[in-house]
């Protein structure tokens, strides 16, 4: 593989990594790049997995040594979503693409609005206090996240945010350290499938990681030490790329 092709890979990780740990749509660099050195799109999405399963493990290690995450109490959470993401595969398979992404995108604009127009829900760093055991709501609410990443993978870190800070009342910060716990299971699970299939590219896979999660750590530490405040300006500006992905500006 070629120095420039390596560097590449390492550079659009770390950016990637960086974003996905602060907010989500980080995949609307790496897929684009995967395809573009000649993967094909299925091979390129089951090696886009391998950089993101590692930039997790990064991510919720650092994320428990600043004790923002606890295993024990917010794992709850993670078992509606992978059911919802199983569901959400079976169906995933009658459903038109285009279509999908279509309403994916509008979805997305409504979550701008609501992160630009009402700020205080996203900023707050002292949320409302969370209960400790999820309620009926919240279960099923997370299960509906889940079939939408069994759907599509991209933007499910948008909904997984939206759900922990406007349906759980955790803060950014703290959602942000959930999210990247929940993406993390639901990976193995996914991970698991295009290995089976043999559509990962390990040798591009791992590099990509190596950026991933570069890109990760420096997430971590951007999202604990500067805030919610800081952490919702990186939340509008990955919305923005991955709209504008979705209607196509990006070809």
């Amino acid at each position: 593989m070629e120095w420039y092709i390596i560097l590449a890979l390492l550079g659009t990780g770390l950016v990637a990594g960086f974003i996905n740990t602060t907010a989500g749509g980080g995949s609307v660099l790496t897929l684009p790049l995967l395809m573009f050195l000649g993967l094909p799109a299925n091979v390129a999405n089951g090696t886009n997995r391998i950089g993101i399963l590692f930039q997790s493990i990064i991510g919720v290690v650092i994320f428990k040594q600043k004790k923002v995450f606890q295993l024990s109490s917010d794992i709850r959470l993670v078992i509606p979503a992978i059911i919802g993401s199983v569901a959400g595969a079976l169906i995933a398979v009658e459903i038109n693409v285009e279509l999908l992404e279509k309403i994916i995108a509008g979805l997305m604009v409504v979550m701008l609005l609501l992160v630009v127009l009402k700020p205080g829900a996203w900023i707050a760093e002292h949320a409302e206090k969370v209960n400790p055991k999820p309620t009926v709501w919240q279960y099923a609410l997370f299960f509906f996240i889940g079939v939408y990443g069994g759907f599509i993978q991209m933007g499910v870190g948008f909904f997984l945010l939206a759900g922990l800070v406007l349906g759980c009342g955790y803060n950014l910060v703290k959602a942000n350290a959930v999210k990247v716990f929940i993406v993390l299971i639901y990976t193995i699970f996914i991970i698991g499938i295009f290995m089976a299939y043999g559509q990962a590219n390990w040798l591009a896979g791992l590099i990509l990681s190596a950026g991933n999660m570069a890109g990760a750590w420096l997430g971590v530490h951007f999202t604990v030490k500067g805030g919610a405040k800081y952490v919702r300006f990186v939340l509008i500006f990955a919305l923005i790329l991955v709209i504008l992905n979705l209607f196509g500006v990006f070809g």
